[in-house]
């Protein structure tokens, strides 16, 4: 399963990735792969975290071996997919990510979509499985 990430510079995608896969029993510091473009961890399944935001047009990640990991029995967290939209495939689950201010302060909006049948039942089965508080907590079984 790829999982795309969107959303500007500091609006919490690695933060996102990082409770992603502690859920998925990851006991490594997940930490932004920046400067190496891919970071791999075991758990529960193989993961992969690639960072495409220093990569340009003329670096494909086809060409820098993205396609090796992919299809395969783990996870792909991809940070800046919107650089090579046309990689990930039919089915992958796109996360948009943005900030917002409000009177409470600053915040985040998080909208999950779906692209195909795999990506739609991972959705169904997260949904299912949170609580979400009145205090804004969040729990996940």
């Amino acid at each position: 399963m790829v999982i795309a990430l969107y959303g500007e510079l500091g609006v919490g995608k690695t933060v996102f990735i990082r409770g992603a896969v502690q859920a998925m029993e990851v006991s490594a510091i997940v930490s932004s792969p920046s400067y190496l473009l891919m970071k791999s961890y075991s758990g529960r399944l193989p993961v992969y975290h690639f960072d495409f935001y220093r990569l340009s047009g003329a670096e494909d990640p086809e060409e820098l071996g993205f396609g090796e990991y992919l299809p395969g029995e783990g996870v792909a967290f991809v940070e800046w997919a919107d650089r090579f939209p046309h990689i990930y495939g039919g089915d992958y689950l796109a996360v948009y990510m943005e900030r917002f201010y409000d009177h409470f302060g600053e915040g985040r909006r998080i909208k999950f979509d779906p692209t195909g049948a795999s990506s739609t039942g991972l959705l169904d089965a997260l949904a299912g499985s949170i609580t979400w508080h009145l205090d804004g907590r969040l729990e996940i079984e």
